[in-house]
């Protein structure tokens, strides 16, 4: 994507469909340039291993009002949340084993996500085609993804809230599980983090889940810029 970071930021978009499904939700974006892309190491470890440990004594992960919430908006659109969870879910169920290690960024902003009870997607802005939108799917939108250990390709269900941009699906089912072309890998260095809300969390929980992620990266890379959006 050859936008600016303003431009980038600005160009983020919700379907009219979408916004009738839950017209609560709202997504805060950030994009930035100058990350540090790297492996995992000790400090992005640290990260989750301190995030695992606030989601150590949950009990029932879907009695948290926001893993809630997002179970039925995935209802909403014809998923079965027992079986296709959003991301924040996912990573909340696995914390009690330890959470994945990706690499810096994605354990970064999975820390975040565990630590503050919300879904967080990261795309590589070098790998983003065209605008970012949030749309119900018609079903034909290619998504790149692997079956087998090989590359293939997959579509989704008609109806379906996926993100997109013009290349096709960057993540299906809302957020539950991204594309391999716009994953942020060990060398990405521009990305756009996706920070998702429904009712009932507070928009002050959702800047303060931004403030978080921005300090935590500020801390690895002092030269990050970044711009920040609300889009409801």
């Amino acid at each position: 994507m050859s936008m600016d970071l303003d431009e980038v930021a600005e160009s983020v978009r919700i379907d009219a469909e979408v916004r009738a499904l839950r017209p609560d939700f709202a997504v805060l974006v950030i994009a930035a340039d100058g990350l540090p892309g790297a492996p995992t190491d000790a400090w992005s470890r640290g990260l989750l291993k301190d995030a695992a440990a606030t989601a150590a004594d949950l009990g029932d992960v879907t009695a948290e009002p926001h893993v809630a919430a997002w179970r039925q908006a995935y209802t909403a659109f014809g998923a079965k949340p027992g079986r296709t969870r959003n991301s924040a879910e996912a990573l909340l169920r696995r914390a009690s084993a330890g959470l994945p290690e990706v690499n810096l960024l994605v354990d970064v902003y999975n820390a975040v996500s565990v630590t503050h009870r919300l879904p967080i997607g990261g795309e590589d802005l070098d790998a983003y085609a065209g605008v970012p939108r949030l749309v119900r799917a018609d079903g034909t939108e290619p998504f790149d993804t692997v079956a087998d250990g090989a590359p293939a390709v997959e579509h989704p269900e008609p109806g379906e809230v996926v993100w997109r941009d013009d290349l096709g699906v960057t993540c299906r089912r809302w957020n539950h599980r991204q594309c391999v072309r716009t994953r942020i890998t060990e060398g990405t260095t521009r990305a756009l983090f996706l920070l998702e809300r429904l009712d009932p969390m507070p928009f002050e929980a959702l800047d303060a889940a931004a403030d978080d992620l921005l300090d935590r990266l500020l801390n690895h890379s002092p030269g990050l810029r970044a711009v920040t959006r609300l889009v409801r």
